[in-house]
């Protein structure tokens, strides 16, 4: 099964701001597009995958995702990252009805390709199913089957939302990368431990430079 991901992506300038502690205002943005940029290139390289999808407003990441092969949709219901989802994968299934959609966190940037398609294989097995963050409260993945709704329920404990929703919870160890979100300065710490793409490692280095 060949997957489009959809993933959602905020305003640079509003984008992580838990990380702001640790990053200050004026390199977060960077960081917050660095992240995106390393989870789409690695995506966009994995087997499993067909396209991928950014749903975003924010007109420098909107260029910088497209120049890496990312389809980018407007924001059009400007309601959240669950609105930004489904209308995300309401344009994919406008064009191809029975595509496989699976949703992306945008801050994965230690995400491998090959880990990926271990998640989106075993993701083929259920109508709707989900991969739970590195903290276990939330959630990093999530999919639905060819004329399956994705009915995307991320936010602050996605996990038991998506589970209570009916979506099966895919248990895969060895996909640490697809698990590794980053949302506070620790949780960039691990995603540096895991090897994170160029981008962030570039975007890390200044972050270092400045303290």
């Amino acid at each position: 099964m060949q997957w489009t991901l959809v993933i959602p992506l905020k305003p640079l300038e509003r984008a992580k701001s838990r990380l702001t502690a640790t990053t200050g205002d004026t390199l977060r943005p960077g960081l917050a597009l660095a992240f995106a940029q390393d989870t789409v290139a690695a995506a966009a390289a994995c087997p499993a995958v067909r396209d991928v999808v950014v749903v975003t407003d924010d007109g420098l990441a909107g260029r910088e995702l497209a120049a890496l092969g990312a389809r980018i949709v407007r924001d059009e219901p400007a309601g959240g990252l669950n609105a930004a989802l489904a209308h995300g994968a309401a344009a994919v299934r406008a064009g191809r009805p029975q595509s496989a959609v699976a949703a992306l966190n945008a801050d994965l940037p230690a995400l491998r390709p090959g880990e990926l398609a271990r998640v989106l294989v075993d993701a083929a097995g259920f109508t709707r199913s989900f991969l739970a963050d590195a903290a276990g409260i939330g959630t990093t993945l999530l999919s639905a089957a060819p004329g399956v709704e994705l009915r995307p329920a991320f936010g602050v404990a996605s996990r038991s939302r998506h589970a209570d929703s009916g979506a099966v919870e895919l248990g895969l160890g060895g996909v640490d990368s697809v698990r590794q979100d980053v949302d506070t300065g620790d949780d960039l710490r691990a995603a540096l431990a895991l090897g994170v793409g160029p981008r962030t490692a570039a975007a890390a280095a200044r972050l270092l430079i400045s303290d």
